[in-house]
């Protein structure tokens, strides 16, 4: 079978026992750092696509991924304008709302949230929220009873649960012979969601025409709340249909209102992963440095080998396999250990927990209990791609250096 013998050569001086012990630990040393490195990058980067999936799901699936608003007054016609905005493609569903701030009181406590009015049937259209539901169930909301569904730690806080009534104070003040009176209405609990973010302290729904009523709307709505195929679509889809209404329209989408926090993430994902490749890059000078103690070690033999005939370019070739060996089989180790730890996060971590009698994310602290984990071959093809070629330019010095010694200048005290 044909090999090149830098190739050939490359591979013995890679399996080979050195005389020199401490040139052996450094380049096994090298190897379990491109190990490491590589298998941490996986796992980090696995773990925080697993937070913006979560984040994603559950933050983008209960707020809106964008509104049209009336410019002014009421939306009254939002049953037609709901069919023309369906029908453009990429909107997959549409439902009608009437939001609100207002303060809400029980038992002595007073807590601020958003109100929502919603039409239950449409509003599993284009939220998770019946999914969500921690108690009760979001179809008791009923016209004309005054019913709410409140967030789980809103609720909490508040000290209600279901069949419970809670006060909702609106900033709108009346004034009549008897003074100035701000506008509020009792309801009853029916129902309490848990999505496992903040939205858990800040949300509560009630029904449409209830909302109408409370709210003064004559006839019409505050808006309509649009779902897309593809979130990331949503400026451009949002500015679509609002261009194919008649009239005025405000539009908005979640970019505005939740954009930050992503790009957060995205920022955070961006620099612990570059970060974390200084890892790999340290492991990559480490192959440097065995090179080039191997390179002092084998003078005699590169002597022997250009006197017979080998070229500059054959030596440096040899040490280019030999350093290459170990930065392909460091990087494919580690990315077969990332790879099947990233698949495992939520186990491993549970055990960890489980042994040691302690819980990482507390659920009255974090929006979820447990570690996610997402992994993404795209992320992993990178980093091996990066890893193998950091391994690959430290091979360059070593490499020339070795294809410089000159014959007789090695052989002299031989």
């Amino acid at each position: 079978m044909f090999r090149p013998l830098p190739f050939f050569i490359g591979l013995r001086y890679t399996r080979a026992k050195r005389r020199n012990h401490f040139i052996s630990f450094i380049s096994g040393t090298s190897m379990a750092g491109l190990v490491l490195g590589v298998m941490v990058l996986i796992i980090v980067l696995s773990v925080m696509n697993g937070f913006d999936r979560e984040l994603r799901q559950r933050i983008l699936g209960m707020v809106p991924h964008a509104t049209i608003t009336a410019a002014y007054g009421e939306l009254t016609d939002w049953k037609d304008l709901s069919k023309t905005v369906e029908a453009i493609p990429g909107i997959e569903a549409s439902a009608p709302f009437i939001e609100a701030q207002g303060l809400m009181t029980s038992r002595g406590q007073v807590k601020g949230a958003m109100i929502y009015g919603i039409d239950p049937k449409l509003e599993r259209n284009v939220s998770i929220l019946p999914e969500h539901m921690a108690a009760g169930s979001l179809d008791k909301l009923e016209p004309g009873k005054f019913d709410i569904v409140l967030g789980d730690i809103l609720a909490r806080s508040l000290g209600v649960a279901v069949g419970d009534q809670v006060t909702i104070v609106l900033p709108d003040a009346a004034v009549n012979p008897a003074g100035v009176f701000p506008r509020m209405k009792r309801f009853r609990v029916v129902g309490t969601f848990a999505v496992g973010a903040e939205l858990d302290s800040t949300l509560a729904y009630i029904h449409l025409t209830d909302a109408g009523r409370f709210m003064r709307y004559k006839e019409g709505v505050e808006g309509i709340r649009l779902k897309m195929r593809d979130l990331f679509e949503a400026p451009r889809l949002a500015w679509e249909a609002a261009m194919q209404l008649p009239g005025q329209y405000y539009i908005s989408d979640w970019t505005r209102t939740q954009g930050r926090l992503f790009q957060a993430i995205q920022m955070e994902k961006t620099m612990v992963g570059l970060l974390l490749t200084l890892i790999i890059a340290v492991a990559a000078f480490n192959i440097v440095a065995t090179l080039v103690m191997v390179v002092t070690d084998k003078q005699a033999d590169i002597a022997i080998l250009r006197t017979f005939g080998a070229s500059p370019r054959t030596i440096m070739g040899v040490f280019m396999v030999q350093g290459a060996v170990i930065g392909v089989v460091g990087t494919l180790a580690g990315a077969v250990l990332g790879v099947l730890a990233a698949l495992n996060v939520p186990e491993i971590v549970a055990w960890i927990e489980k042994l040691l009698g302690i819980h990482f994310l507390s659920p009255d602290v974090y929006f979820i209990s447990y570690l996610p984990s997402q992994l993404l071959w795209s992320d992993v093809a990178m980093i091996c791609v990066a890893s193998i070629g950091l391994s690959f330019l430290a091979t360059l010095y070593p490499s020339w250096r070795a294809s410089r010694i000159q014959p007789a200048e090695a052989l002299r005290y031989e």
